[in-house]
């Protein structure tokens, strides 16, 4: 490959020279960016650990204190005159509880997905159209 030295002017190279020097140039231009995007999304991959390692820390600490504030629940019950037993298991119900009221906003939120129907419709759309436009009598797809 032809580099341009620094004395010399581009303007005496041949056309076979200058697409020679162009192409070399991308070519170094080209693996620049690509070693300078690595090392920005190994940076970002490093930030992204640390951040979701925090994440799963506080979880747990918040599990932590969702049992300590239950067993203080309970002895609260205690307090107020419930049998032992019977606080740990209102505390326990309430649990289930707020658990099923979950599971069931879960499932209505869930049966909501529509499965991509608009995507589909349009697809099968064009799908028509390009078997009109090219003469074909195949039968339209189905859900």
């Amino acid at each position: 490959m032809t580099d341009a030295l620094p004395g010399e002017r581009i303007e005496d190279k041949s056309l076979g020279e200058l697409v020679a020097l162009a192409s070399s140039n991308i070519s170094t231009l080209i693996r620049a960016e690509m070693d300078l995007a690595k090392m920005e999304l190994k940076a970002d991959a490093k930030k992204a650990a640390l951040g979701g390692t925090m994440f799963a820390i506080a979880g747990l600490i918040a599990g932590v204190i969702v049992i300590l504030l239950s067993i203080a629940a309970a002895y609260g019950l205690v307090a107020l005159g419930v049998w032992h037993w019977a606080a740990f298991l209102i505390v326990a119900g309430a649990y289930l509880l707020l658990a099923l009221v979950l599971i069931g906003i879960g499932y209505l939120r869930i049966r909501k997905i529509d499965g991509a129907r608009r995507t589909r419709r349009t697809l099968r759309d064009d799908l028509t159209m390009l078997r009109r436009r090219g003469g074909s009598d195949t039968p339209e797809l189905t859900d």
